[in-house]
């Protein structure tokens, strides 16, 4: 279907002129699925055969890990010999195990006589403190049998209960946001001096929050380029990102991981064309019908996620909201609940949800079409995570839809659009 025939079919559905359809199709069916079941599967390799040390190895099969992303296909081959890499890849394709295997595999290989215990041997900068927690948590599960110590380092938590992490036993790897971690250092409690492996992650979104100047410093405190590995991934590889690497690495290899490889690999997409006015109808009935394990609903505004969070408690569908309005303490422990399934349902807006780092999510809905193709990306991200497959469902009404064109620009691929069968569209 044509970009102008598809907006042209929402508008007249959206006017009530239902196309006349197969009743067997849409009232006993489920839509055809956009899943592409591709042959990367043959292009992946097994982590055992990677070589890698036995207590790393048995807990990658601990969180029943066995075959590499693309990320970590075209990234772990060489950053295990110790080469800088510099990667372009979203969240949810598996860049941050990718990153912790290549420290754990050298820490674990290159045992040191003497290590003190403020003097950490990698470091990974992080812009947000969702995300170094998430790492962190995703470190300490790999190094369940290497006994290797991981300690996060992030501002708006009390700074001693920290430093009482930091000195309370030797440290191999700290996790940080830019600021706290020159909180630390600044204060002589931390040393940079020996770190071995360097990983700036979502390194475009340092630049756009303004942190650069402070991994500028970070930096300077390190050993040179050339005495210390280093690992960049970023969502873009724009100009300035380029610079940066250019300046802190040494001859990287690039690995682009396209935004179309993470959709089609391990999401299932689906598109409904339905009204504005049937959207909430269509949300809840494919919660009661899918009963997802967790599921994040996107929407474009604040003053969207507030209304809809609220209709939906009042249709006894608990609910958490997350936006820019909420304080850091409560977002947290949203988060945590939603992460241990206390939560199973979260509205967000894409400011708020763009530090949601939480594996088992089941489904994703985009009740409101951004306006931004990046941020579709991203969304859907949120499910399918390192490797496992997450289902994605928007609703294209009468008012967005003529954001798909620059969605499906991105992804190089058609999104194909379906009416809901009509069962999903009652009201109870």
């Amino acid at each position: 279907m044509t970009i102008i025939k598809k907006i042209a079919s929402i508008i007249k559905y959206s006017l009530n002129f239902r196309p006349p359809s197969n009743k067997n199709n849409i009232d006993k069916k489920e839509p055809q699925k956009n899943l592409t079941n591709s042959k990367s599967d043959l292009k992946k390799i097994r982590f055992e055969d990677l070589n890698l040390h036995e207590f790393l190895l048995r807990g990658i099969t601990q969180l029943d890990w066995k075959y590499t992303t693309p990320i970590q296909k075209d990234i772990l081959p060489r950053a295990l010999k110790g080469f800088d890499m510099i990667g372009k890849a979203q969240t949810g394709t598996g860049k941050t195990a990718a990153f912790l295997v290549t420290i754990i595999e050298h820490c674990l290989r290159n045992r040191l006589k003497k290590h003190s215990k403020a003097s950490p041997r990698a470091l990974i900068i992080a812009p947000t403190r969702e995300l170094a927690i998430q790492i962190g948590k995703d470190s300490k599960q790999l190094n369940a049998y290497s006994k290797l110590r991981t300690v996060v380092l992030y501002g708006g938590i009390d700074f001693n209960k920290q430093l009482k992490l930091l000195e309370e036993n030797k440290v191999d790897i700290v996790v940080a946001t830019p600021g706290r971690l020159l909180d630390f250092e600044n204060r002589g409690y931390i040393t940079l001096r020996f770190i071995e492996i360097m990983v700036i992650d979502e390194a475009d979104r340092m630049l756009d929050m303004g942190f650069i100047p402070d991994v500028r410093k970070i930096i300077y405190k390190l050993p040179v380029k050339e005495k210390r590995q280093t690992l960049l991934f970023s969502a873009t590889f724009s100009d300035e990102v380029m610079r940066l690497a250019s300046a802190w690495m040494v001859n990287p290899k690039k690995i682009d991981i396209q935004p179309s490889q993470v959709a089609v690999d391990s999401v299932e997409q689906i598109i409904y064309i339905v009204t504005d006015q049937q959207k909430f109808s269509l949300l809840k009935n494919i919660i009661n019908k899918d009963k997802p394990s967790k599921i994040i609903i996107f929407t474009n505004r604040r003053d969207q996620a507030e209304r809809l969070t609220n209709k939906l408690i009042s249709n006894g569908l608990e609910s958490s909201m997350l936006s820019g309005a909420i304080s850091q303490k409560k977002r947290l422990n949203i988060l945590e609940d939603f992460r241990l399934s206390k939560i199973k349902i979260l509205v967000a807006t894409d400011v708020a949800g763009r530090g949601i780092h939480i594996d088992g999510i089941s489904h994703v809905i985009n009740f409101n079409i951004p306006e931004n193709p990046e941020d579709y990306v991203h969304r859907i991200g949120r499910t399918g995570r390192a490797g496992a497959i997450g289902k994605s469902i928007t609703f294209a009404c009468e008012i967005e839809s003529f954001e798909l064109p620059k969605i499906e620009k991105l992804l190089g691929k058609e999104l194909k659009c379906s009416l809901p069968p009509n069962y999903l569209l009652e009201k109870n």
